[in-house]
């Protein structure tokens, strides 16, 4: 029997004609299954009758081209990796808000510690030179002269842009300026007569010269919240006055003046800065005054006490020139450190924070200022003392809740 020869045109092999279910996980091999069409070879007549080609066999293989089966397994993971990526980029974003939060947090709670820090230190340097130095005109020249120096390397080396100001502009700070220079000249004053603490106690008592003074030039009458906080410190103030060691009246009315003055300088600063168009920053406008400050005094200081802080005349008083010269540029560079660092956060905070925040630095400063110089304080001068602190941190509550009432009802 003539046996029949079975011929491929393609070295395929017969498994591989097999159907391929689609759900197996077997690697799909394009070159395999496509040989017999890349690679034809020429047709071999002898054995045509007898050879079975692959397209002859029945139709039980089908074409598994990459076009036909569209498998693209990539693409199945697509959408959750952008909804991953959109995720995470969220979190992100969420991360950074907080962290930018609390570094603007860290920031003002080092801009608080800076301002108390160097609130100490001027009073106490400030105290060790009026004790044997008693000029206090001088004094306050000298920190006012290094503040200018100060501000004139900050503008000469840019490290704060430099104002252009015009005369209508000096015009208008000028009274600010007077008002700065008698407030600070008061404040040394009281200063080299009083104790520090029994100064700051009677400084207490600037809300209530605030209110006053509202009243009589703004027209701003206080609630009755307003003026049941200042009964505490006005009662405080008189009972610490009372019972303080190192009272005299000298110190008590020098303090007085200083918060008339000061709180003169607020008003003033609304009723002639509210409608002024060209207006500045705070920064700015204390760099001025402090210039203007010296110009104002220097003359002055002169006039009254004549030049006295030479190495002859300190050598002559019997003081040491070189621990009164660098404590006195100490108590400057403090003087001029905490105000400007007041302002840094005056610029961050509203008004009525930034008063909490001087209640807390006043508290601050008196016990300091205590424990350092050993002041003698009885019990009912602390209690004084205290209530009066307590009516300040009253007053600046009062106020908050009154700003916010007017916030809603704009």
């Amino acid at each position: 029997m003539q046996s029949a020869a079975f011929s491929f045109s393609s070295p395929c092999s017969i498994h591989s004609l097999r159907p391929r279910k689609f759900g197996s996980t077997a690697g799909f091999d394009p070159i395999r299954v496509s040989c017999s069409s890349s690679f034809p070879k020429p047709h071999d007549h002898s054995a045509s009758r007898h050879a079975v080609s692959v397209t002859s066999l029945p139709n039980r293989s089908w074409p598994l081209s990459s076009s036909s089966l569209p498998l693209r397994a990539w693409n199945l993971d697509s959408k959750p990796d952008r909804f991953e990526v959109r995720a995470t980029a969220a979190e992100i974003a969420g991360e950074g808000d907080k962290s930018g939060s609390l570094k603007k947090t860290l920031e003002l709670g080092l801009l608080f510690g800076l301002w108390y820090l160097f609130n100490i230190y001027f009073n106490i340097y400030n105290k060790q030179v009026l004790k044997v130095y008693h000029f206090p005109v001088t004094v306050t020249v000298i920190q006012f002269a290094v503040g200018t120096v100060l501000v004139s390397l900050m503008w000469a080396f840019n490290l704060y842009k430099r104002p252009k100001i015009t005369g209508a502009q000096l015009a208008v700070i000028l009274p600010l300026a007077v008002v700065h220079t008698l407030g600070n000249l008061f404040t040394n004053m009281s200063l080299g007569k009083v104790a520090v603490s029994f100064t700051h106690t009677i400084k207490a008592m600037e809300p209530f010269f605030s209110v006053v003074l509202s009243a009589m030039f703004l027209g701003e009458l206080p609630t009755p919240w307003v003026v049941g906080s200042l009964l505490p410190i006005v009662g405080g103030v008189v009972l610490a006055s009372v019972t303080e060691a190192s009272f005299n009246w000298a110190g008590f009315w020098s303090a007085m003046a200083s918060n008339l003055t000061n709180q003169s300088r607020n008003v003033l600063s609304k009723k002639v800065m509210v409608k002024k168009e060209d207006s500045m920053d705070n920064i700015t406008l204390f760099s001025i005054i402090t210039i203007m400050s010296f110009f104002l005094l220097a003359p002055v200081a002169i006039f009254m006490e004549g030049i006295t802080f030479t190495p002859a005349y300190l050598q002559s008083a019997g003081l040491n020139v070189k621990e009164v010269a660098l404590r006195s540029l100490f108590a400057a560079l403090s003087f001029h450190a905490y105000q400007q660092v007041s302002y840094m956060i005056l610029q961050r905070v509203s008004p009525v924070t930034h008063s909490v925040g001087n209640c807390v630095k006043r508290v601050v400063v008196i016990v300091s200022s205590v424990i350092f110089f050993k002041t003698p304080v009885s019990p009912i001068n602390a209690l004084g003392t205290g209530v009066a602190l307590a009516g300040v941190f009253l007053y600046s509550r009062v106020k908050r809740i009154k700003a916010k009432a007017k916030a809603k009802a704009e």
